[in-house]
């Protein structure tokens, strides 16, 4: 009826540092934020993962949904993610894999998110992942990992997020196991990290995924001037904020990468200057949507063009040989 991983308490929990500092995006996507603060939880270094952000590239109507790929989480931390199979209702999938010291990873709607209060909770029914890691069912309260931090649902917001509908498709979902779990030193991660940082520099786009971007960007924003602001929500996320924040964790994953040996402060303040470039942007289409006058993005995507192109020059001539 009731198991905890880590016994959590969400009014004293503190989320990492990358969720508390003054950066441009404090939150990226669900799954990146969601690690960070579970690899926190478990002391281990989220920042060392983070070198598949290097490869990030536009998709023709969407920036990469950047995730922590599951061979780098279990190379540098053994943490092992497996997709659970949904066969019963997915809460007892989920009383049980807590039971047993895992955390499971569900897709839910955060129509029944306390933490979202003001953007989706009790008013839109939107997509997000969230990691379980303390479910008691007597008292019909849940502790979870989401975004920026580590919260709790209860009642009513519990039986939302776990309701048994046979019309709906269950839900997504994968489980962390934590059998394995290796704790490296500091040198150990960085001699692995910079292997993985050689890896996804032959991942990198064949084409500036900037350019690529202000290719259609005249067409995006005809199309939007005619839309309501939420659409513009939903454009931003899937393309800016998705470009700004895997930026900036490619700058904090570089400058991590330089404490350790490597002097990579340029390519890092070049991706910094994307992050920026990306959020700037971003208030620049909002204005437009709010007076329906053109955004003059120009200098911005020379910048950011630029920066991709000198980062990724720098980086490929350090780790090619």
């Amino acid at each position: 009826m009731s198991a905890t991983v880590f016994g959590l308490n969400a009014a004293t929990y503190t989320p990492h540092e990358l969720h508390r500092s003054e950066r441009v995006w404090l939150e990226t996507n669900c799954y990146v934020d969601l690690w960070i603060e579970l690899l926190h939880t478990m002391r281990l270094d989220p920042v060392a993962c983070m070198a598949f952000t290097l490869a990030m590239d536009f998709e023709g109507d969407q920036w990469t949904f950047f995730k922590q790929p599951a061979a780098d989480l279990y190379n540098l931390y053994g943490v092992d993610v497996q997709e659970l199979t949904i066969w019963r209702p997915a809460i007892d999938h989920v009383v049980e894999q807590v039971k047993n010291g895992r955390v499971p990873m569900v897709e839910v709607d955060s129509f029944y998110l306390p933490d979202t209060a003001g953007v989706a909770y009790g008013v839109e029914h939107t997509k997000t992942t969230i990691g379980v890691e303390t479910i008691d069912l007597r008292e019909r309260r849940m502790g979870y990992f989401h975004n920026a931090g580590y919260f709790e649902l209860s009642g009513a917001d519990l039986e939302g997020i776990f309701r048994d509908d046979a019309a709906s498709l269950a839900p997504y979902t994968e489980i962390a196991k934590f059998d394995r779990l290796v704790r490296r030193s500091d040198g150990e991660l960085a001699a692995m990290a910079r292997e993985l940082t050689r890896y996804y520099l032959g991942r990198i786009p064949c084409v500036n995924p900037v350019t690529k971007y202000r290719a259609r960007f005249a067409d995006d924003m005809t199309w939007l001037g005619g839309e309501e602001m939420a659409v513009f929500y939903k454009y931003a996320f899937a393309t800016l904020r998705q470009c700004g924040a895997c930026a900036e964790m490619a700058s904090t994953f570089l400058m991590w990468l330089s404490k350790h040996g490597d002097e990579l402060t340029p390519a890092a303040d070049e991706f910094a200057s994307i992050a920026s470039g990306a959020k700037a942007i971003q208030f620049k289409i909002a204005r437009m949507m709010a007076t329906r006058k053109p955004a003059d993005v120009t200098l911005l995507l020379d910048q950011m063009e630029a920066s991709w192109d000198r980062a990724i020059s720098d980086l490929v001539t350090r780790y090619a040989a």
